[in-house]
């Protein structure tokens, strides 16, 4: 019997290591994959591993089903704090996603909801089955994203677009959020994941840590003003160019023989 890559406490988040590629799951299909703060641990466990195993490359996020991706917190488990500054400050999953320095990318199968939606916006890249649909409905219940929402869709899809999700709590289906730059690709349904790995394999293929510094740099060219990204970028060049896997890579062009990378 295969073991797991990580050994959590909880069957609700599925951790699978193929190759390169790590796939997160998501697993309370019976509930939408809400998230519990049992689940939100664990989250936070899984990304510590990927983030300090060269075995993972490349993640994979998904929920387990074909009805949700994930449909964010479990609203009857909100009343548990005893202060909202305990609310503030628990574990959260959207933030696991934000402390991931492996290229991550969401395969939505359903619904992504509030923090779902969230969720899948702290990933790099976003892929949709045809049947996914989006949306921000906290304001529906009296209250708004604390995840990240207000500023991926501002950043995603503009300020018009955002307002009308945030103020309406009404969801798009998947083919909007392809036409408004929300997901990079559509696909059917029972194609998603293998989409999802396909892509992740090819991700995983490149010198793992220039792919990190890609996204670490990504990440800045949206939070710097434009002289100190570049300046940044520059930083970050250089350092990728000084590891050995870049000496393999200028090796193997030479060589014209593909490159071994070890993540050194």
């Amino acid at each position: 019997m295969m073991l797991p890559p990580i050994e959590l406490d909880t069957e609700e988040i599925v951790v699978d290591l193929a190759g390169q590629v790590a796939t997160i799951t998501l697993n309370r299909p019976g509930k939408l994959n809400s998230v519990t703060q049992g689940m939100s641990d664990a989250l936070v466990l899984a990304v510590e591993w990927a983030n300090d195993s060269d075995d993972v490359r490349a993640v994979v996020l998904t929920g387990a089903g074909d009805r949700s991706f994930c449909t964010g917190s479990d609203i009857r488990q909100l009343d548990k704090y005893a202060t909202p500054w305990d609310f503030r400050n628990r574990a959260d999953y959207c933030d696991a996603l934000h402390l991931l320095r492996k290229p991550v990318i969401a395969a939505v199968n359903g619904y992504a909801f509030g923090g779902g939606l969230e969720t899948a916006m702290a990933c790099d890249i976003r892929i949709a089955s045809a049947t996914a649909s989006f949306a921000a409905p906290e304001i529906k219940l009296g209250w708004i994203g604390g995840g990240g929402m207000s500023t991926f869709l501002a950043h995603s899809i503009g300020a018009g677009n955002a307002a009308m999700m945030l103020m309406t709590g009404d969801p798009i289906d998947a083919h909007r959020a392809l036409s408004w730059g929300l997901v990079s690709e559509v696909v059917a349904p029972d194609a998603l994941l293998a989409r999802a790995a396909e892509l992740a394999a090819t991700i995983a293929s490149r010198p793992p840590i220039a792919a990190e510094t890609a996204k670490a740099n990504l990440r800045a060219a949206f939070n710097l003003p434009q002289d100190q990204a570049i300046a940044y970028e520059r930083d970050l060049q250089t350092v990728a160019f000084a590891t050995s896997d870049a000496a393999e890579g200028r090796a193997a062009f030479a060589e014209k023989r593909e490159g071994i990378f070890r993540r050194r």
